[in-house]
């Protein structure tokens, strides 16, 4: 039976990817901040599928929470197969209108955590010929979003030009690139969301299902919906400085995730 290490793992896309993998019949590896939550989301998972759910309380935007998911997944007595680097957040404001401590803590979660637990996660599955990481970014990363969208962008780029150098190693990897998610993630950043129309809500476990046939084809971006399909597209042949202006007075409002 095979592992999966989720972090972010109690909410939102990380929980709809627990669920998605707990049901196929995987053992998780849940890491999360909050270790009440942990402890109810692995008995729960484990009652109703039958697996192991071992929790993993981590801070990803502290050194001492990266370097112990960093272990976990550098354990070869019990390997992981399948990483999902789904931990993140939204800071609510305009840049300079966020403290730089904020920005840092953002830079910390969404790229310094994303780097180190994929080089932790694909040493060890290239040795063994097989694996699979899956970046969590957003569809932000193609549009000018000020430090968040920077991230995520920088998820996107790292991602492929990991999975291009890993190609014929057996190791998969895919940045998963989701629009507006109905989660707890514009809440729990203060942001609201009366202006965002209802057809641009996505469901978090068909995104999820969405993403994993991605994954499983060689995907390497996934954009998981055909609505956001043609967004981007058009967003390919919008001036930047035009998609600029539009960011400035929505997205960074708003951030999908």
């Amino acid at each position: 039976m095979t592992t999966a290490l989720i972090t972010g793992s109690t909410a939102g896309i990380g929980a709809a990817f627990a669920r998605r993998l707990a049901a196929q019949g995987h053992n998780l590896v849940l890491v999360a901040r909050d270790t009440k939550r942990l402890g109810e989301q692995a008995t729960e998972l484990h009652d109703r599928h039958g697996i192991e759910a071992e929790v993993l309380a981590a801070d990803l935007s502290t050194d001492e929470g990266i370097t112990a998911v960093e272990r976990r997944l550098g354990d070869r007595t019990h390997p992981v197969d399948l990483l999902v680097n789904n931990a993140g957040f939204g800071n609510k404001g305009r840049y300079l209108e966020v403290s730089m401590a904020d920005e840092l803590t953002m830079l910390k979660v969404h790229v310094e955590a994303v780097l180190r637990l994929t080089s932790a996660a694909t040493g060890s599955m290239r040795s063994r010929g097989r694996g699979g990481v899956v970046n969590v970014a957003s569809v932000a990363a193609f549009v000018p979003r000020g430090t968040y969208g920077a991230s995520k962008a920088w998820v996107v780029q790292f991602t492929q030009g990991a999975a291009r150098d890993l190609s014929g190693s057996g190791v998969r990897l895919m940045a998963l690139c989701p629009g507006f998610v109905r989660t707890e993630f514009h809440q729990r950043a203060g942001m609201g969301t009366d202006n965002i129309p209802n057809w641009m809500w996505l469901d978090a476990d068909k995104l999820v299902a969405a993403a994993l046939d991605d994954l499983a084809r060689g995907k390497t971006v996934s954009i998981p919906d055909p609505r956001y399909k043609a967004l981007m597209g058009l967003v390919k042949l919008t001036p930047r400085g035009l998609l600029g202006g539009v960011s400035s007075r929505t997205g960074r409002k708003y951030g999908p995730q």
